[in-house]
């Protein structure tokens, strides 16, 4: 069993990042036709707090302390409050395709941050990418400010989705050890919980006045898909993986999404792909996969000569 982790792995992140791929058009369609943005990420918080607890009574139980939970709680706020609002509320400005572009900057903010609060080095290298990155990233922006059709973008949507990619790198940055120590269901559950706990309040009664009658059976049923496989299955998958597959390897598979966004976007017509989005992909492609093949300070101290001079 052992010997098949290693494939087990890869295929949860691939099959993780293509359904986030399929769910910025599907989750696109759900909200434009009668669900908010605001709906959906209520949605997707409450129901998956809800699945992982019923999941939690049939794994192995773990009793986190007092301390520990909080701690799942300040992640959760960071890893889905802000994450999963901003993008989800994000979406349902701007095009799934600009959304699923975006969200292949995540390794570049979580190098940064590396950098700033784990003390990684920052090598030439690394500066490269990010500035590669970021380069895309203001190509997209600036189309979309200059764009008067939301299928090509909406910079507040742009914005949005790039902040929720920055708290989700800042949650991996501060909160990566403590969620290795506990099982997916335990550290999900504690984090949903927490998450359903801040938002409600704020969107109770913008949910409670959907006229779910007059909602389509299409529409709760991509919601549907949005909340249980996406979420829900979907964070299982990615945590798992994450148990085994290096970061760098992780991040790697953040170019699924675009590609199944891309396509599913263009075929049904919620989206357009045009010259400046290629351009902004490949900018941010390259910018990660320099900021992600780049060496690591445990690497640069593995490679220190004799002579104490650090290998570029």
């Amino acid at each position: 069993m052992d010997n098949n982790k290693p494939l087990i792995a890869h295929l949860s992140m691939f099959f993780a990042c293509a359904f986030w791929g399929l769910m910025a058009p599907v989750g696109k369609d759900a909200m434009t036709h009668g669900i908010t943005g605001i709906d959906m990420v209520t949605f997707r918080v409450v129901g998956a707090a809800v699945l992982f607890w019923v999941a939690s009574f049939f794994v192995k139980r773990e009793h986190p302390p007092v301390k520990d939970i909080l701690h799942l709680g300040l992640a959760g706020l960071f890893g889905l409050v802000f994450n999963q609002c901003s993008y989800t509320i994000g979406l349902s400005i701007t095009s799934p395709i600009n959304s699923s572009i975006v969200t292949t900057s995540m390794p570049i903010f979580a190098m940064v941050l590396s950098a700033l609060i784990l003390k990684e080095p920052i090598t030439g290298k690394k500066a490269g990418g990010v500035l590669m990155g970021f380069s895309g990233a203001l190509l997209l922006i600036l189309t979309s400010a200059t764009a008067d059709n939301s299928k090509v973008g909406d910079l507040r949507g742009d914005l949005l989705c790039m902040f929720a990619q920055l708290s989700f790198a800042f949650y991996l940055s501060m909160f990566n050890r403590l969620i290795k120590r506990y099982s997916v269901f335990t550290v999900n559950k504690w984090m949903f919980t927490f998450a359903a706990f801040a938002i409600t309040p704020f969107t109770f009664s913008h949910v409670s006045a959907i006229a779910f009658s007059e909602i389509s059976v299409k529409t709760w049923l991509e919601t549907s898909f949005v909340v249980v496989v996406c979420t829900f299955v979907c964070y299982i998958l990615t945590m798992q993986a994450q148990q085994v597959l290096r970061p760098t390897v992780v991040s790697v598979y953040n170019y699924v999404q675009p590609a199944v966004a891309v396509a599913v976007s263009v075929l049904t017509g919620l989206g357009v792909f045009k010259l400046p989005h290629a351009l902004a992909v490949l900018l941010v492609f390259f910018g990660v996969r320099l900021v992600t093949k780049s060496k690591s300070r445990k690497d640069m101290m593995r490679e220190n000569t004799p002579s104490g001079r650090t290998m570029a």
